[in-house]
């Protein structure tokens, strides 16, 4: 089966044709401009790849209704709507890619594919917010957790380059926006994002984890309006708060250069992350393998080595001059560590395709 995967994020869309032994058969990536689809780019780019037996598509939000990847319908899109507001960021590219798509390619079965998927496994104690109970059951409260996708792919490739059980595992996904996953026999049992992608980790405009009382304070007497704090939580914050630039790349070169806003920004993301890799170890009761994807866990060795520097309690040890020549797939790991560190590159294609025909046999 010859599957399109349709990756949708909030400023590009990225198609992959595979084969059935997921054999690379054509690429094409186009950008998002100001939350449009370019739907005639997309048209283009379909008759160039050729022809495919279904599309998978990457769907950030399943909410409790999608445990795991369902053929889209009319119902099913109507319930994926319903969860926009809670990933502003992605949710309506994604539905647009699904709408254009059904257009395009009628007939072709299409497949939703959610990042929440691998994080169902989640326990209670860890899924669960010390809220009220009348607003929990009331609105779903609960930790969902996101990028699933290149988590679930991650672990299954640490597997691989064991050689075996990689045993207590924390896949770092680290891009634009960014997520830890603990990984116990292939299931998730923490993870650093929650209700909305907006919790965790620094990320590039993200802020992370916040004080509620802050988000309150600026709301109270009008300091900011609501459209201000969510503009500015989602768009403005992070690396774009701290250090002017959303691109690590250019963090990392100032930082380098003596630029005190770019060292401060490198400094905090690398500080909440080695914290968080931490509390992941904690849910696993120890560590055994850590896996660095993503667009900056991937490219950036500063941030690995950085995070890592922060963890020898753990039993973590990387070796410098693997891990500044390191193109993934790569194993980081110094003489001596307990932990075993590894580079790998996210294949949420591979995961998607993989997802589709199992949703379609």
């Amino acid at each position: 089966m010859r599957v399109l995967v349709v990756n949708t994020g909030s400023t590009s869309v990225k198609l992959r044709l595979l084969d059935s032994d997921d054999t690379l058969l054509g690429r094409c990536d186009l950008d998002v401009v100001d939350g449009r689809l370019p739907v005639d780019e997309l048209a283009e780019a379909l008759r160039g790849l050729g022809a495919c037996d279904a599309v998978g598509h990457r769907v950030v939000h399943g909410g409790t209704a999608y445990r795991s990847a369902v053929r889209i319908d009319d119902r099913v899109c109507r319930r994926l709507r319903s969860l926009v507001e809670l990933a502003p960021l992605h949710q309506p590219q994604a539905l647009a890619a699904v709408d254009a798509l059904r257009r395009l390619l009628p007939g072709v079965p299409q497949v939703a594919c959610f990042d929440t998927t691998f994080h169902s496994t989640l326990p209670e104690v860890a899924a669960t917010y010390p809220l009220p109970a009348e607003w929990r059951r009331r609105f779903t409260l609960r930790r969902y957790g996101f990028h699933g996708l290149s988590h679930a792919y991650a672990a299954r490739r640490a597997a691989e380059l064991t050689g075996g059980d990689p045993g207590r595992t924390v896949t770092a996904h680290l891009g634009a926006g960014a997520s830890l996953a603990a990984v116990s026999d292939g299931r998730c049992v923490a993870t650093t994002m929650g209700f909305t992608p907006l919790e965790g980790l620094v990320m590039a405009t993200r802020a992370g984890d916040v004080d509620p009382g802050l988000v309150l304070w600026l709301l109270r007497e009008g300091r900011v309006t609501y459209e201000e704090l969510d503009h500015g939580l989602t768009h403005r914050s992070g690396l774009a708060g701290l250090a002017g630039t959303a691109d690590m790349r250019e963090v990392v070169e100032r930082a380098g250069a003596g630029d005190a806003a770019a060292r401060l920004a490198l400094d905090v993301y690398v500080y909440r992350l080695r914290g968080k890799v931490a509390a992941m170890a904690a849910a696993l009761d120890g560590l055994d393998t850590l896996v660095f994807t993503g667009g900056v866990g991937e490219h950036q060795p500063a941030v690995r080595s950085g995070a890592a520097a922060g963890l020898g309690f753990l039993g973590v040890r990387v070796d410098e001059a693997a891990d500044r020549a390191a193109e993934p797939d790569a194993e980081l790991t110094a003489a001596g560590s307990r932990v075993r560190v590894f580079v790998v590159a996210a294949r949420e294609d591979l995961q998607i395709a993989g997802e589709t025909r199992e949703a379609l046999a």
